[in-house]
């Protein structure tokens, strides 16, 4: 049997075809690419993590095709992609390596919004003016809080405090806390300037926010305008700061949140004039807090009202906002309010009457117009009587703030309020800042049933039960826990405003302490303990900061 094999004959190389050819180029050309790629990122990565072992000046190189390279040498995207990961705080550090990846990090597209809480202090002033400097011209959401120290604490360590004693003592202690106050507006004036300064081109701004509780309060009025006049006599840094805030919401082209808060006079009944019809028109929320005006003057009228036809919440003294102005927010060409924040301070309401207030007829109006309305109220040492004048049947009340420091709530109110409001409250807040600690008063004197409990029974929504100052009797603050259970998120009661039975203190056999630990946290759910240290409420300590965070999340919740 005879097999026929035929075998290739080996072609000689220059007989392949210019076809083949070219695809054996490109095909070595393709590779030899991935290659100088593969290596290049070989490099990076040994730059990045850095290679144990290796001396001072090789631990923070890289080799970059093959040869030495900084890491500087980075691109710019890349450092900014890479950068875009860290929180703001690292940022800033990192911004402290290098010129190159300063300017990276101040790219734009890495700050679209701002958030800067400042305490009032000289050492301040520079980090601010660095910071403003890079993204005051394009940042496009700025809150800015100011915040000054407990300067009314008396002299600390090192001043003085406790070495004199009588008139003399008061007398020198009342001059180191004028010197004190001084220089806490000083430097108050100076940073407002430069935050002003550095966005007054900026025409991308969308939100802006502005809060200064610097202001300590006292029953003639304001403690910071009494020095305001010491610090600048003839109102020139202020005139220079309310031009400059105009001349922002003039040159504003994009601004659909404006919040200003507490800030000693910054907003005058002329600044919303400076905005454009344009901008007034597309304002989605406006906040304008000052109970500094004086007389009967107001940050806002009707007529300016009218301008802005977008707004889904609003802000205002409860004083400013007039019948008028409901029913403006209720014409057909407004598009339905959702939120509005009313603060009812006492300085207001004596400088200014409740007989232009909203009736019940135009809070009926305003619901039917947006059922989905909910209104919030901070009442800051407001008289019952005055609260009774306030709190109409068809408010859509949520939220409700008492902060008392002479005038206290009765149990008439929190009983109204629970009657009244049952199916929309979720937020209440009782706070008393009294001296006496023995005397705290009792809501349940000569009554049936303790408000508290109805509150809790009646307003099935309620998630949130705050309360220091008044008396909680144990047994009622059980009930509270038990009749909420777990819908109740948040109760704070202070250690110093829980009492117990003569009953509960004379059982040997039970702690009452740790019974009624045990008992509140059975019934709502979760691990509960009373408020020991009531520094660590903010809620007590600053209330301003407080009401106007709340404000700022609860108009941002719609």
């Amino acid at each position: 049997m005879l097999l026929f094999l035929s075998v290739p004959q080996p072609r000689h190389p220059g007989a392949r075809t210019r076809a083949g050819a070219a695809r054996v180029a490109r095909w070595r050309r393709r590779r030899r690419l991935r290659l100088q790629q593969l290596r290049r990122l070989r490099g990076l990565l040994r730059g990045l993590r850095g290679r144990p072992g290796a001396g001072s000046q090789r631990r923070g190189r890289m080799a970059l095709c093959g040869q030495a390279a900084g890491a500087a040498s980075l691109p710019s995207e890349l450092i900014v992609h890479i950068f875009s990961f860290l929180p703001a705080p690292d940022r800033l550090r990192a911004s402290a390596s290098c010129s190159h990846w300063r300017e990276c990090l101040f790219y734009p597209a890495l700050w679209p919004q701002l958030r800067i809480c400042l305490r009032v202090s000289p050492a301040e002033q520079p980090r601010l003016e660095f910071l403003m400097r890079k993204c005051g011209w394009f940042v496009r959401e700025l809150r800015v809080e100011f915040a000054a120290e407990n300067y009314l604490s008396g002299c600390g360590p090192g001043d003085g405090g406790g070495a004199d004693t009588g008139t003399g003592g008061e007398e020198v202690e009342a001059l180191q806390l004028s010197a004190r106050w001084l220089e806490v507006l000083r430097t108050y004036l100076e940073l407002v300037l430069c935050v002003l300064v550095s966005i007054r081109n900026n025409r991308n701004l969308q939100k802006f926010s502005l809060f200064g509780d610097i202001s300590i309060l006292q029953q003639q009025g304001s403690l910071s305008n009494t020095y305001l006049s010491k610090v600048d006599p003839d109102g020139k840094k202020i005139k220079q700061i309310q031009q400059l805030f105009e001349e922002i919401l003039s040159n504003s082209r994009q601004m659909k949140w404006l919040s200003c808060g507490f800030m000693l006079e910054i907003v005058t009944p002329t600044s919303l004039s400076s905005l454009s019809n344009a901008v007034a028109n597309t304002m989605e929320h406006l906040s304008l807090l000052d109970n500094n005006i004086p007389g009967n003057s107001t940050l806002i009228t009707a007529v300016e009202l009218e301008r802005f036809v977008n707004l889904h919440s609003l802000a205002l003294d409860f004083c400013d906002f007039t019948a008028e102005m409901a029913r403006v927010l209720t014409d057909s060409n407004h598009v339905p309010l959702q939120r509005l924040s009313l603060l009812v301070h006492n300085v207001s309401v004596m400088h200014k009457s409740l007989e232009n207030m909203p009736n019940d007829e135009h809070w009926k109006a305003l619901s039917r117009k947006s059922t989905s309305l909910r209104v919030y109220i901070m009442a800051f040492d407001t008289k019952s009587e005055d609260m009774l004048k306030i709190l109409k049947p068809s408010m859509p009340l949520e939220r409700i703030h008492f902060d008392s420091y002479i005038t206290c709530v009765s149990g008439a109110i929190v009983d109204l309020i629970s009657r009244q409001y049952d199916k929309f409250l979720t937020h209440f807040i009782l706070m008393n800042d009294v001296i006496d600690t023995s005397g705290f008063p009792d809501l349940s004197d000569n009554r049936n049933e303790d408000p508290l409990v109805l509150l809790a029974w009646r307003c099935t929504k309620l998630s949130l039960l705050a309360i220091h100052g008044y008396t909680v009797w144990a047994h009622n603050l059980i009930a509270i826990a038990r009749l909420r259970g777990s819908d109740l998120k948040v109760l704070e009661v202070t250690e110093e405003s829980i009492d117990f039975d003569q009953g509960e203190l004379a059982d040997q056999d039970v702690d009452p302490v740790h019974n009624l630990i045990e008992q509140v946290s059975l019934g709502l759910g979760q691990p509960w303990h009373a408020v020991m240290d009531i520094e660590s409420l903010s809620v007590f300590t600053e209330p301003n900061r407080h009401f106007y965070r709340e404000m700022q999340s609860f108009s941002e919740d719609i």
